[in-house]
This record gives structure tokens, sequence and C-alpha cells, in this order.
């Protein structure tokens, strides 16, 4: 999965479970400031994230995201991870 496919699926995630326009998000959109995405919403958002990667998501590992774009960057490292080589 490309780094705009999983760009995309965030998007069609927020749009469906947050109703969040798709065009207020942006790689650079802050998930608290920008999106209102409180840490109730984060864990709701991660549980919808988990059948891209195929495996359980730890939330050690998005401890660090603030942005739309740093949820792809930590889904296509997970994703790679996961493809069998």
């Amino acid at each position: 999965m490309t780094k705009d496919e999983i760009f995309e699926r965030i998007r069609s995630i927020l749009k469906d479970a947050f109703d969040i326009e798709p065009d207020r998000v942006t790689p650079t959109s802050r998930l608290y400031d920008d999106l209102d995405i409180d840490s109730i919403d984060a864990v709701d958002l991660i549980v919808q994230l988990k059948p891209l990667v195929g495996k359980r998501l730890q939330p050690e590992a998005f401890k660090s995201v603030r942005t739309v774009q740093d949820i792809v960057d930590a889904l296509h490292g997970l994703v790679n991870d996961a493809a069998p080589a």
C-alpha cells in the first residue's frame, strides 16, 4: 500500500467516523488543533486503521503522531514491515 493510498483511506475514515470534510484533511493537518481529534477519538481512529495493517496496532507507535502525515508514515512503516520479503 502506497502512502497516497493510506492518506486517502485516512481521509475516508475521518469523514465517515468523525464527519470531517475531506478538504480539511491535508498531510500537514494537526489532529488535535486542526481536526479536533481528542484522545478518545484517536483511540477510535487507531481501531479503524487496524485493517489497513492487518495486525494489532500498538498505541506507543502513535504517541509521537501529531499530523495526518505522521499517521501515514507510521502506517506505511508498519505495512512494509508486515509485507513478506
